[in-house]
């Protein structure tokens, strides 16, 4: 745990101990006396790439046991979590990919949404984000992974979509 301080190895290894690799900053802030603090330890740990801001409030932790640094979750749960598990759903290619309708390994995760849009690359992950409307979101399904569940395009719209590629 080289140039981490005592501070940063206790949070670490409090947040990894109860299995909360996704937490926000408010989980950090009986580590800290004050907003400053918590502020500077967050600062640092994402200076030492130590945990991955996901969104505005929501941070991922790699654990300790990734040695070099490198350690990602399933994209369709990094998803999820990005988009705090409400008005989203994956589709494209990596829905495509997922019901089984090609081979082709997508090169990104689309992600739809009526809340962003824009791209994001957390470690060697790549997420697009698309606008949709909230009846298309509630078309979408919930499947589970790992024990998450997570939004995805229905196998009917996927496969019109991939029609519509051709």
């Amino acid at each position: 745990m080289k140039g981490l301080s005592i501070k940063e190895i206790e949070i670490i290894s409090s947040l990894e101990f109860d299995k909360n690799y996704f937490f926000n900053s408010d989980e950090i802030e009986k580590f800290s006396r004050n907003k400053t603090q918590r502020y500077n330890i967050i600062k640092n740990l994402l200076k030492k790439r130590r945990i991955i801001k996901l969104n505005k409030t929501k941070y991922y932790l790699i654990p300790i046991k990734a040695k070099s640094g490198l350690w990602v979750e399933h994209p369709f749960i990094m998803a999820d979590e990005i988009c705090d598990s409400k008005d989203y759903f994956i589709g494209g290619w990596s829905a495509a990919h997922d019901w089984r309708l090609t081979d082709q390994i997508p090169m990104q995760i689309d992600i739809f949404t009526t809340r962003r849009q824009g791209k994001l690359k957390v470690i060697n992950t790549r997420f697009v984000f698309h606008r949709t409307t909230k009846k298309k979101i509630e078309e979408s399904i919930i499947k589970n992974i790992q024990k998450h569940s997570f939004r995805i395009q229905n196998k009917r719209e996927t496969k019109k979509w991939m029609k519509s590629r051709e």
